[in-house]
């Protein structure tokens, strides 16, 4: 039997030794306005009957620039209501034109989902919406087609499925009269510049049909939504900021794990940060223990997994049984496995969830009063989005930042200002990507030729590109425009995922435990590899690549695994320099061969590394865009930098991890190498990269504003308490030397030259 307690209460369960900040964010009061005028009787009474009785200013004021004709985006906090900035329009415009539609994209089946439930309950007449997604049974599709005026999808359906198919969708692009795309700050990197192309492409097809849609955005408060809204959409966009909704008081405690002795060899004991997914199973237990509805967000499938196992095995020694009221939830599960957790959630069957950040993104979870964010989840919008998770009914929440051995993290609970009272980061994409704009014309051509008049929707850079679409006999040149050659549409992998999802498989009885995307899994799924599904441990007997398989047995080991690569870079062109005396900063485009070499196995609770096991995985080859700098020996010696390959390691790797504080990246969209000796540059050189085809824009902000990353860099490693260098300042967790060699203090010398030589 559980008793309720307040959120503070895992507060003062908290290690004092753990806490490093305890910020307080205040009660808010909210601000109401009249109903606009032109907002029509059934649908302020089907609103009153969901107990809003009047809308927020911020909603009022969106909602009317919509119904005006002019694309606006609402960038306000998290529950602050953004849907109804775009369900008034919306739904006012349906009531007054019974043939008028609305198409509504989500990033994810789930937020689409919650969105569905939302619009339904609010039971407009002759509105019929309707999710359109892959998982809408076939026989539900022409049905929706012909019958929905309100359809819910993302923008991978929107991609492979109803573009394509525009002809089967005339009669409702022909009545289209908005678009909403929510939660639009999630659309960064390579995915965001696809979809930035997709929105172009519906563009042009509602055109077709004589229809220009009114864009309506929501987004996480982020920094400039305007600018970010008008690239993604290639429109000029109104913005509203100013957040006029009530919001609840929230304690954030930021959470370093406490060091514990760890016994190896039978030697002395060596000191070891506990883990962050130990301590936040341990908070996500004790929450659940005193009735605190929780949701833990944890970076990775596999670590949601593991926080989840370690929670209910905790709670099953307290109490028995009480381990039931605790799931994972994460990307790759089958639908029907993600409707049932979402429903138990829902109904409070649920205490506590661990959660990737599939549950991030806008979906309504009434009632939750903490959060735990295990490891930095990326972006300070991320922070604030998964924060406000807790409180939604305006009551009183706790979130918890949970530090992971890493060098942002540790950067990060130390330096609170850093999180605290900043703005959000603007969101990075780049439409002009050669690897993302080519197959977007390729795909736009086969929907309908392309014309002249096409061109400026998909900027600049198209002339050249569909030149040498038509030079490599991709594209056909006819004077009426450019027209697709191939029998079957092109492929296009919006999500950068490298391809088909590769299916685990338990091998005994042929069951579908889940997916992964293909370019995670060398890492995630290869031989010998962990893999966890509702908190069941599996090994991998064989990963199929060709056929996208991988193969399962049941077991339980001691130990995780963790996968480990080697890398080789070649400078293919410099787009931008500066010459900074001993110090060159460049940006360019290099080609990256990699290769997963090994995995080591590490004993569960204490990280002790048990072996090391080779691999034989194929080559990748990746060009993307990479920033470099390179040192003269002079200027190391100088310095008395003693272990140069060492001292150059050592700052990649922080580096690469205190990026994402500048570029709204994650450490895993990137990578690096080093060198005391570069063939391409003739001198001590460290490149960081992005890892995606033609980069994903991460690598030209780090070089634009490489002073003041590279300072957080230098800080954060002369700032971390080790001695000799460890995860949380210069180790990573996915070196494929080993973390060999490495040199925090010539790590520090190395950026001091740096920083000395550019300019600030």
């Amino acid at each position: 039997m559980t008793t309720v307690a307040e959120p503070a209460e895992l507060l003062r369960r908290l290690r004092p030794d753990s806490v490093t900040h305890i910020e307080r964010v205040p009660t808010r009061a909210g601000e109401t306005v009249p109903w606009p005028g032109w907002v029509p009787d059934p649908l302020r009474a089907a609103f009153a009957q969901r107990g809003v009785t009047a809308p927020w200013r911020h909603q009022a004021e969106a909602a009317s620039h919509a119904h005006a004709g002019r694309h606006v985006v609402v960038a306000t906090g998290t529950a602050s209501g953004k849907s109804m900035a775009y369900q008034l329009p919306a739904l006012a415009a349906l009531l007054a034109d019974p043939r008028a539609t609305t198409l509504y994209l989500a990033p994810t089946k789930a937020l689409a989902a919650d969105q569905l439930r939302a619009v339904a309950a609010l039971d407009i007449d002759g509105v019929r919406p309707a999710c359109y997604d892959g998982d809408t049974p076939r026989e539900e599709r022409e049905w929706i087609r012909q019958h929905s005026r309100f359809v819910l999808t993302n923008p991978d359906m929107l991609h492979h499925g109803i573009l394509p198919g525009h002809a089967a969708w005339a009669t409702f692009l022909r009545r289209l009269r908005y678009v909403v795309v929510d939660e639009c700050h999630s659309y960064r990197g390579v995915f965001g510049s696809h979809v930035s192309h997709v929105l172009r492409r519906l563009r042009r097809a509602a055109a077709r049909y004589g229809r220009t849609p009114v864009f309506v955005l929501a987004s996480a408060t982020s920094g400039d939504p305007a600018t970010s809204a008008k690239r993604l959409t290639g429109l000029v966009v109104e913005a509203v900021t100013e957040d006029a909704s009530p919001r609840g008081g929230v304690t954030f405690a930021l959470c370093e794990p406490a060091q514990q002795p760890v016994f190896e060899g039978g030697g002395d004991a060596t000191p070891v940060r506990r883990s962050a997914l130990r301590e936040s199973a341990d908070l996500l237990a004790d929450a659940v223990i005193n009735g605190v509805r929780t949701l833990a967000f944890v970076r990775s499938r596999r670590g949601a997994e593991a926080v989840a196992t370690m929670a209910r095995r905790s709670l099953d020694e307290a109490v028995p049984g009480l381990g039931a009221r605790v799931a994972a939830y994460r990307g790759g599960y089958l639908r029907e496995e993600r409707r049932e957790l979402e429903a138990a959630l829902h109904s409070g069957e649920l205490l506590g969830l661990a959660s990737t950040n599939a549950l991030e993104l806008g979906v309504d979870l009434v009632g939750l009063d903490a959060v735990v964010i295990c490891g930095w989840p990326g972006t300070r919008a991320s922070l604030w989005q998964q924060a406000g998770r807790a409180g939604r009914n305006g009551h009183e929440a706790l979130a918890v930042l949970v530090a992971r051995d890493d060098p942002l993290d540790t950067y990060l609970v130390h330096h609170p200002e850093a999180l605290f009272g900043r703005p959000v980061e603007a969101t990075v994409l780049d439409p002009a990507n050669p690897y993302v704009l080519a197959p977007q014309l390729c795909s736009a051509a086969y929907e309908a030729p392309l014309t002249r008049a096409d061109l400026p929707l998909f900027g600049p850079e198209a002339a050249a590109v569909l030149d040498e679409l038509v030079a490599e006999g991709i594209l056909r040149r006819r004077p009426s425009g450019w027209y697709w050659t191939g029998k079957e549409r092109p492929e296009v992998d919006l999500r950068g995922t490298g391809g088909l999802p590769v299916c685990v498989v338990e091998a005994a009885t042929g069951r579908l435990l889940g997916t992964v995307d293909p370019g995670s899994s060398h890492f995630m799924v290869h031989p010998g590899a962990v893999y966890l599904h509702q908190g069941e441990s599996y090994i991998v007997d064989d990963l199929d690549l060709d056929d996208a398989v991988a193969l399962v047995h049941r077991e339980e080991p001691e130990w995780s695994t963790h996968a480990r690569d080697v890398t080789s870079l070649s400078v293919v062109s410099v787009r931008s320099y500066v010459d900074a005396g001993p110090v060159g900063l460049f940006f360019g485009d290099v080609d990256v061969t990699s290769q997963v070499v090994s995995y080591q196995r590490r004993r569960i609770g204490s990280g002790e590394v048990l072996g090391t096991w080779p691999l034989e995985l194929p080559t990748r080859e990746l060009r993307t865009t990479a920033v470099w700098f390179t040192l003269s020996p002079q200027s190391l010696e100088a310095a008395g930098v003693d272990d140069v390959p060492g001292g150059l390691h050592a700052a990649e790797h922080a580096a690469i991890g205190l990026l994402p504080l500048v570029a709204t990246c994650d450490r895993w969209d990137i990578g690096g190498l080093s060198t005391a000796g570069h063939p391409d540059t003739g001198a001590p050189t460290v490149f960081v990269y992005d890892g995606h085809p033609g980069g994903a824009g991460f690598a030209e902000r780090a070089y634009k504003i490489a002073a003041a990353w590279l300072q957080a860099t230098r800080d954060a490693i002369d700032g971390c308490a080790c001695e000799t260098g460890c995860p949380s300042c210069v180790q990573s967790p996915k070196c494929g030397n080993g973390n060999n060699p490495l040199s925090k203090a010539d790590a520090v010398r190395v950026l001091d030259v740096v920083l000395s030589s550019l300019p600030r």
